[in-house]
């Protein structure tokens, strides 16, 4: 007997120390926490994300409806015939370009705002997500021209989300699963307690989404030389038709320009430590990188792209930031998860039949398979097209032959910040002589000169008039001079004779100089 102990004693001791399986399985341990802790998620992150998705989806609507007739109706700067000469698909395949009417695209824009508010407090978070992303895709498809990267980037998470749990934690679906047998919406079917990350190649998704395109912006920038030679920054804000709201307070500081032009640079090249660290640092470059487009919001005139951007670092923060969040807010969400549990909605029981929880387990293992398989191949797609967009990968025969990558990379402000500080002049007069301002409405002089040229009204205006000075397409300069025939009037409000639209560009350069070049002029339809 002593014998047989000691073997047993000698094999334990191997296996400790060398090679055993004891050693190897503890390996596979330490190997699964580290990519879990790199590509795996904190639930209350998805959560923290679903309502950012929800707020931005709301500041977007609420922006764009100020132009609602200008951009997405046949009365406006782009009716449908136009978007179908320059997108014939993107004409056929629009919910909001069925219509060139002004009501039925509001009604577009009240559900769309319903569903984003679905997705912000967590009400069937999945389909409020699809119902969003099929939205926001055809408003995108009825005006590509006033579009930028925050757009594109906007319906990136908004797809990668679909595959995550949005809804386990901070919302009222979880709130309804409370006391479910089997609740929480794993979203990769392997029904992980809500307190656990979420990790697999669901997880992943979001946050190859936001390093692809710091990686693939960095790229782009290297190539150039004013982000390399510290000029980028300052050549930005020279152009004065980009000023937010703080952007013009800003003094000409050419040591300050230089190290934030270098500050972004260094935390675009670093960006793949997002994925690549874990922890403190993780949560320090994701909190730089947050606080930096923060202040893109108060400085440069881009839109909800700084919102959108910020909220797609959420994910990246750690288990403890949360932590402290919750105790943060500890008392508040208690008094919210009572006030859904009080009403109906909030009770579980009513649920019955139709509550997920109570699915086949085998339906709910087969679909959590599926949602893992197309999230795996979707990652892998990314990564490829991305590694085609900056030239890093050759595009196979039959991409090339279909589709030019490189068009469709995340070149902002890159390689080099455009140098031409472009204004707009844009004049209706009445048949008295009488001149306004045919986008703002006010009174100006008959012969504008140009320092008088004005900024743009909204960063989607600055948009469609800067692509529309680059190519005087007739087919969006016409309609876009009969839309400000009808909307604009005289000083007592008589109609307007003509309308003239010209763009000053002045190059910011050294010794730049100033052109003005008209876009067009019309006869406006008298009284």
């Amino acid at each position: 007997m002593d014998e047989h102990r000691g073997r047993a004693a000698a094999s334990n001791s191997e296996s400790r120390v060398g090679g055993g399986p004891t050693d190897e399985g503890s390996v596979r341990r330490r190997l699964r926490a580290a990519v879990g802790a790199r590509v795996g998620i904190d639930r209350r992150a998805l959560a923290a994300f679903r309502v950012a998705l929800g707020v931005v989806l709301l500041v977007d609507l609420a922006l764009r409806a100020r132009n609602l007739t200008a951009f997405y109706t046949d009365a406006g700067a782009l009716p449908r015939s136009a978007l179908a000469e320059a997108y014939p698909l993107a004409a056929r395949l629009s919910l909001h370009a069925l219509s060139g009417a002004t009501w039925p695209v509001a009604a577009l824009f009240l559900v769309a705002g319903v569903a984003a508010g679905a997705l912000a407090v967590g009400h069937r978070s999945r389909l409020a997500a699809a119902v969003s992303l099929v939205l926001l895709a055809s408003l995108q498809a009825r005006n590509p021209f006033v579009l930028n990267a925050g757009d594109k980037l906007l319906v990136h998470l908004l797809a990668a989300g679909l595959f995550c749990p949005l809804g386990a934690r901070w919302s009222v679906d979880a709130v309804r699963r409370r006391g479910s047998p089997g609740g929480g919406e794993s979203g990769n079917g392997s029904g992980a307690p809500e307190g656990e990350r979420f990790i697999g190649p669901a997880s992943a998704l979001p946050l190859a989404v936001v390093v692809v395109i710091y990686v693939a912006n960095a790229v782009e920038k290297l190539r150039g030389t004013a982000w390399t030679g510290g000029e980028a920054v300052g050549r930005v804000f020279r152009l004065t038709y980009l000023h937010g709201p703080l952007g013009g307070l800003l003094p000409e500081a050419p040591a300050l320009f230089s190290v934030a032009t270098y500050g972004w640079l260094a935390l675009l090249v670093a960006s793949p430590l997002l994925v690549a660290s874990a922890g403190r640092v993780r949560a320090a470059l994701a909190g730089t990188l947050f606080a930096a487009h923060c202040s893109m919001a108060l400085t440069l005139q881009l839109g909800v792209f700084p919102l959108i951007s910020a909220a797609a670092l959420l994910p990246f923060f750690p288990p403890f930031v949360w932590d402290r969040v919750e105790g943060f807010v500890g008392p508040t969400g208690a008094r919210l998860r009572g006030l859904a549990e009080s009403t109906p909605a909030g009770d579980p029981r009513r649920e019955g039949p139709r509550d997920r929880s109570t699915r086949p387990l085998p339906s709910r293992a087969l679909r959590g398979r599926a949602v893992t398989a197309v999230a795996a191949v979707l990652l892998v797609s990314l990564l490829a097209w991305n590694g085609m967009a900056v030239g890093l990968v050759d595009a196979p025969e039959p991409v090339a032959a279909t589709a030019e990558p490189t068009e469709y990379g995340w070149d902002m402000f890159a390689p080099n910040p455009s140098s031409i500080d472009a204004r707009l002049l844009a004049t209706a007069t009445t048949a008295d002589g009488d001149a306004v301002d045919a986008l703002y409405g006010d009174p100006v002089a008959l012969d504008r000169p140009p320092s008088d040229a004005r900024a743009y009204p909204t960063a989607r205006w600055r948009k469609y008039l800067t692509l529309l000075a680059g190519d005087g397409a007739p087919a969006r300069v016409d309609p876009l001079l009969a839309y400000l025939c009808d909307r604009s009037a005289g000083p007592a409000g008589e109609a307007v004779a003509s309308v003239t639209v010209e763009t000053v560009e002045t190059d910011v350069t050294e010794g730049g100089e100033t052109r003005v070049r008209e876009l067009g002029t019309r006869a406006c339809r008298s009284g």
